[in-house]
């Protein structure tokens, strides 16, 4: 009998929004509907600007990340 399931998906970033929201309404919520099933999300974000972040951004993004309570994040030369 199938016992796991896994699944990966890359986001458009202009419409992260709307296709987070399907992911959650057609898989996620149909996963947790079953008694017993443990699952787990995770969000991974990877960004890269050639001429780099300025400091606003960078400072910014951090305590973003921090305040939402990331698990990892930085910023670091290519």
């Amino acid at each position: 009998m199938l016992s796991r399931y896994y699944g990966r998906v890359q986001l458009d970033p202009q419409r992260v929004n709307k296709d987070m929201a399907l992911i959650v309404e057609e898989v996620v919520e149909r996963l947790t509907a079953q008694l017993g099933c443990e699952v787990e999300v995770t969000v991974e974000i990877n960004a890269r600007r050639p001429e780099g972040f300025d400091e606003s951004t960078v400072r910014t993004i951090s305590e973003n990340s921090r305040t939402l309570k990331f698990e990892h994040y930085g910023f670091e030369e290519d």
